[in-house]
C-alpha cells in the first residue's frame, strides 16, 4: 500500500512537470529528493497552481518544501 502510494504520487509529479514542458528526468530527481507521497503531492499542487516557467523556480519550490518538511 505505500509503495503504490509513492508510485501514484511520483507519477502524478512526473506528469505534472512533463506537461509543463520539462524534462521527465527533472520530476524523477524531484521525487527523489521530495522523498515522500506528501511532499510530491505537495510539489504537485504547486505545479499545477503556479505553473512556473523555469528550472530555477521548480528547483526552488522543491527546495523549500524540502526544508519545511526537514528533508
Amino acid at each position: 500500500m505505500a509503495n503504490e502510494e509513492w508510485s501514484r504520487a511520483r507519477d502524478e509529479l512526473v506528469d505534472s512537470l512533463v506537461q509543463l514542458g520539462f524534462p521527465k528526468e527533472l520530476g524523477d530527481a524531484c521525487a527523489r529528493n521530495l522523498g515522500s507521497p506528501k511532499a510530491m503531492r505537495r510539489m504537485t499542487s504547486y505545479l499545477y497552481n503556479v505553473k512556473p516557467k523555469s528550472v530555477e523556480l521548480v528547483v526552488d519550490e522543491m527546495l523549500a518544501i524540502c526544508s519545511e518538511i526537514g528533508v
